[in-house]
């Protein structure tokens, strides 16, 4: 049985991540939480009856704890995720990996300076559409890609889901990025994941409602330019009632697309009005990112996040911001 910690509790995704392990419990066993919020870190401890930490030194100090799950706000992660790396720890780190992009570069040095094993909340890599879209790359089957976009919106601001408990969440200075930042980056994770790293950005990203304040982003775009030529656009905002394109792609040969959770592709050989029809043939969705992270703890041959991904990620979403607020088109510098 593997001994885990949770250090922060903030994030709103924290109570999947309770759940998962609660459903697992013969595997893992939470031993010590830790939150500056002493009754947030109360509340998950006592799910467990786990020891409720004073500091994060007292997890990081524990040879009894195998893994640590970061769930703070953003802004904590360099601190926490460097205690607990520097003590060998293995971490999930929800994402972002870092506040800023240069965190996210000294972080990913650092963790695979120890040879520990990492994981992120980039979920979306795991859905079956998506991973057939990749696969179809892999097999040459777009030919030359001339474009990609990718759309992950809700209506997080319309509902105020922000609005108490995950409050910092809409609060920049805490959490890094507002809408575009918090979800955008799951967009970007597929794009990157798909087509590599991107040279060029322009981005546009805006406050629609200020529910959350006149500083607190709503709905962006960015527009990616890539070094084969092929151009990919994203979308991440919580103003949106409905998102059901999600992902698209084109090329010389074919063209695929994610509607409703249904692929959609189309080529020479699959032409309309044929490709109305969704692929029935998808490849099966993969456990949550979470999940993935445990299976590795239990010595499974899984894939991860690799941890300079990650930071990669962080370095182009702190450019579409520099981008927007300068009115200018960026140079990517890793």
């Amino acid at each position: 049985m593997k001994n885990i910690a949770f250090a922060g509790c903030a994030h709103i995704h924290t109570p999947s991540f309770v759940k998962m392990l609660k459903e697992r419990t013969a595997e893992f066993n939470v031993i010590k939480v830790w939150d500056h919020d002493k009754a947030r870190a109360k509340n998950t401890a006592d799910q467990f009856n786990a020891v409720v930490c004073a500091s994060p030194e007292e997890i990081a100090n524990d040879p009894a704890v195998d893994a640590v799950v970061i769930t703070s706000e953003t802004n904590q992660h360099k601190e926490l995720a460097t205690l607990m790396a520097n003590a060998g720890k293995h971490l999930f780190i929800e994402k972002p990996l870092g506040f800023a992009a240069a965190d996210a570069k000294e972080l990913a040095e650092l963790i695979r300076s120890k040879g520990i094993i990492f994981q992120t909340g980039y979920f979306m890599r795991g859905l079956g559409p998506i991973r057939q879209i990749k696969k179809y790359v892999e097999e040459g089957k777009f030919g030359t890609i001339t474009r990609m976009r990718f759309s992950n919106c809700h209506s997080g601001s319309l509902g105020g889901w922000f609005d108490a408990n995950w409050r910092w969440m809409a609060a920049p200075t805490i959490a890094g990025c507002g809408a575009f930042g918090d979800l955008g980056t799951h967009a970007l994770d597929i794009i990157m994941w798909i087509l590599g790293r991107p040279s060029k950005i322009t981005a546009s990203i805006h406050t629609v409602t200020a529910r959350y304040g006149a500083d607190c982003d709503e709905s962006g775009e960015a527009l990616l330019e890539f070094p084969s030529g092929a151009i990919a656009t994203l979308a991440g905002g919580w103003v949106d009632h409905s998102n059901p394109m999600l992902c698209e792609i084109s090329g010389t040969k074919a063209h695929a697309a994610v509607i409703f959770d249904k692929l959609y592709f189309s080529n020479n050989e699959r032409t309309y009005p044929v490709n109305r029809e969704p692929v029935e043939d998808v490849m099966p969705n993969l456990p949550h990112a979470f999940q993935l992270f445990l299976n590795k703890l239990n010595g499974e041959n899984v894939t991860l996040v690799d941890v300079y991904e990650a930071a990669d990620r962080n370095i182009v979403m702190e450019a579409a911001y520099k981008s927007s607020a300068e009115g200018v088109r960026l140079n990517i510098e890793y």
